[in-house]
């Protein structure tokens, strides 16, 4: 195209904007080379990032500062160890079931404490969905090219790796402890721990989800308040029996631990973990949920995790626990038999000079004496409660370390325990954690008192001098009032005498029958 000339020879502007500044046409590059922007060798292929995954563990980074997550997660790490180690005097802080003595008693403890952690882990998450609506960007982000769950996605994980490092820390202080007590080492903690951190990361996001939906500054604390009252109002510590135990098992707070010998039942994590995996994926559609109708898909994670999991959870109580058939098995050095929770006890207990053997060589001058030394490992699940022991086997001399209080015992002290009614256990079965009213009616605590005395006076015999028993509790003072004159009028008698009395009591405590101290006070007629 020529274009047009100007009265002064020149071209018109229309032209000049054709041509390039060298008369060529607009477009038309110099001989041998491309166009302006394009490539002679071809179109340039788009630059890749070199490292994808530090793009993306950039975008968490950002997350983790933006978000509550680092605080929430300090908060629940400190708050949990204060718990822990400043109310010592609580139920995980004393005898055998510790929470420090333990890998499984760590694990199951810390699920105790969900009753105050998941509360807080779902008002953290609604804290965290409302920040949006804070700031006043949901309508900005909502006009970004970038999907919606993409966003969700980062700030969950967040939130979510926050809570579950911050439970795991716990976890690890008090793994610490045990090491240095020397606790039983395996790996049958994991499930229960899984499950803890698992159940964190569920209200969190369930709590991110139901603010997205109903985006208030009272979401949290109402979501805080109504989970805090439904655990606690499900807890076996405080309505024992009042709720169907499946309902009771969608809360991840465990009861109290029973004995070292217990591990949670694999149905109870089975199930929870479905139904905990239903709450997360519910709270997290509902994060990316804009619409009623994509809130109402949002709860068939929850529907699905109620259907498989609700099922798989047992439906009696005596059925959340199971005996730990590794934690029990025996093991023996010479006639000394401990399980393999108490194996650190052995050398403690064993040995030719050791309190087992003593105690061995003590008893077989009576009638009928003991083999071995022996712990046993109380039945599960407990069944109906009942006052009176059943008959006990005479080739052995039982030992509970946990009933005893026998970890961490002298010598001297394990020395009186295993001679403690002359080589028996004993008797009077004491209450439960929580005993019913008919129980407290049926127990007899002076026939207990009473037991204890006789007990104690036996084992003073063998060793010649009078001592509480270790373990002895509450009933200690009683129990030494009555063994103080009945050891006086026992040591008073003829040696063949004493023998026989002693002879007599360990008979009637073996068969469960009878009066101890009437025993030891007038032989078998009494």
């Amino acid at each position: 195209m020529e274009g047009t000339w100007e009265a002064d020879g020149t071209r018109g502007v229309g032209a000049a904007r054709e041509a390039g500044a060298d008369g060529r046409p607009a477009g038309q590059a110099p001989d041998g080379q491309a166009p302006d922007g394009q490539n002679p060798q071809g179109p340039v292929p788009k630059a890749r990032p070199k490292n994808p995954g530090r793009g993306r563990g950039r975008i968490l980074r950002i997350e983790l500062r933006r978000s509550t997550g680092l605080w929430t997660g300090l908060l629940l790490l400190l708050g949990s160890v204060a718990l822990l180690q400043l109310f010592s005097k609580g139920p995980w802080g004393a005898g055998a079931e510790a929470w420090t003595e333990q890998w499984t008693s760590a694990a199951w403890w810390e699920r105790y404490l969900m009753v105050f952690l998941w509360p807080s882990a779902m008002a953290a998450g609604a804290v965290q969905g409302l920040r949006d609506r804070r700031s006043r960007m949901t309508e900005l982000l909502a006009t970004t090219p970038r999907p919606p769950w993409q966003r969700a996605a980062w700030t969950a994980a967040a939130l979510g790796l926050a809570l579950a490092t911050a439970y795991l820390l716990v976890f690890l202080y008090g793994g610490v402890q045990v090491i240095g007590n020397d606790g039983y080492a395996h790996l049958r903690w994991l499930p229960i721990v899984a499950v803890g951190a698992l159940a964190l990361v569920a209200a969190a996001w369930l709590g991110m989800g139901i603010a997205r939906t109903v985006p208030s500054a009272l979401t949290p604390p109402a979501l805080a308040i109504t989970t805090l009252m439904s655990v606690v109002l499900v807890h076996d510590a405080v309505t024992k029996d009042l709720f169907p135990n499946r309902i009771v098992l969608l809360s991840p707070s465990l009861a109290e631990v029973h004995s070292t010998f217990l591990t949670v039942a694999w149905r109870v994590n089975a199930g929870q973990t479905v139904w905990l995996l239903g709450l997360a994926g519910t709270g997290f559609l509902l994060l990316m949920a804009g619409r009623a109708r994509a809130r109402l898909l949002a709860l068939v994670p929850l529907v699905v995790g109620a259907a498989v999991g609700v099922p798989l959870l047992p439906a009696s109580h005596d059925r959340d626990y199971v005996i730990d058939e590794a934690a029990t098995a025996l093991v023996c050095e010479g006639r000394v038999c401990v399980t393999r929770t108490h194996e650190r006890e052995l050398a403690a207990l064993a040995g030719p000079e050791g309190p087992g053997e003593e105690a061995l060589r003590l008893l077989a001058g009576l009638p009928d004496p003991p083999s071995a030394v022996r712990e046993t490992v109380p039945a599960w699940p407990l069944g109906t409660w009942r006052p009176q022991a059943p008959p006990q086997p005479a080739g052995f001399v039982p030992v509970d370390f946990e009933a005893q209080a026998l970890s961490g015992a002298t010598r001297d002290e394990t020395l009186r325990a295993v001679l403690a009614g002359a080589g028996t256990g004993p008797c009077v079965v004491p209450l439960r954690t929580y005993p019913t009213e008919e129980e407290r009616k049926v127990y007899d605590p002076e026939k207990a008192v009473r037991e204890l005395a006789a007990r104690t006076v036996a084992a003073a015999w063998f060793t010649g001098d009078l001592k509480p028993l270790p373990g002895a509790g509450d009933q200690r003072a009683a129990a030494d009032a009555l063994a103080g004159p009945a050891w006086t009028a026992l040591r008073a008698l003829p040696a063949d005498e004493q023998r026989e009395r002693v002879a007599a009591l360990r008979t009637a405590s073996l068969a469960c029958e009878g009066d101890l101290l009437t025993i030891l006070r007038n032989g078998a007629r009494g």
